[in-house]
């Protein structure tokens, strides 16, 4: 199978908020159910470094590197018994105008350009993982304060959860979704001590969002990360219909 897109993905921040299931619903593609941790639904603040991009295996000269801020929520696609684990992006930002071009045309995905940049500290022991991007002339931010030695992530933990989602889904229009495939191997994290977000949710992500600007974040983890590849392969479905 031809790959599409291969890189790295590197120092993934994820900060978990509960959030209620009814406001999830709007932007559940067709054919999907929400996929709950202990009968809750989450949405996860996103904060990660692309490196080496590669296009179909040619590197991308000059766009390569960069920092990608979303918010995603969980689903599952149930198809010959079995349970496909995927995410779904509420929105996607990147710095570079031709990356999201892109890929609001090959994954018909919702991603906006904006300015971003990252500041790793890293020593044998500690790490300090920050990423802002700018929103109407003002910085935000998501940071974390975390021990430098790796961890597997336990299985049918939380974390396992929010991390282990394989697939990718979007919205094509009320009828029809779109599914592709991420492979990586499982990550191993690096454990939280402290961490700081600075997010205004409604500017960012919209009205059904603005109620987070008054919750924190029920947790927030951050994975090693690692090399992925995307295939171009996609599959084209509705409900039960599945259309190549």
């Amino acid at each position: 199978m031809r790959t599409f897109l291969k890189a790295n993905w590197e120092n993934i921040i994820m900060a978990n908020y509960k959030v209620p299931k009814e406001v999830l619903l709007p932007y559940l593609p067709n054919g999907l159910t929400l996929d709950l941790y202990k009968d809750e639904a989450y949405v996860s603040l996103v904060g990660f470094r692309f490196t080496n991009t590669k296009l179909f295996s040619i590197p991308i000269p000059y766009f390569g590197d960069f920092e990608e801020i979303n918010l995603r929520f969980y689903v599952i696609r149930e198809i010959n018994g079995e349970k496909r684990r995927g995410v779904v992006f509420i929105n996607e930002t990147v710095p570079y105008k031709i990356v999201a071009i892109l890929a609001n045309l090959l994954y018909h995905e919702k991603y906006l350009t904006t300015a971003t940049k990252h500041d790793w500290l890293m020593s044998p022991d500690k790490k300090s993982i920050t990423y802002d991007w700018k929103l109407k002339n003002t910085w935000y931010s998501i940071k974390v304060k975390a021990e430098n030695k790796e961890v597997p992530i336990e299985a049918e933990s939380f974390e396992a959860f929010i991390f282990e989602h394989y697939y990718g889904y979007t919205k094509i229009d009320e009828n029809r979704s779109e599914e592709y495939r991420i492979y990586h191997p499982k990550w191993k994290i690096n454990r939280v001590k402290d961490y700081t977000i600075n997010c205004d949710f409604e500017k960012m992500y919209g009205s059904d969002f603005k109620f987070l600007n008054q919750h924190h974040a029920q947790s927030i983890f951050l994975a090693v990360g690692s090399s992925i590849r995307i295939d171009w392969k996609r599959v084209k479905f509705q409900s039960l219909l599945t259309i190549r």
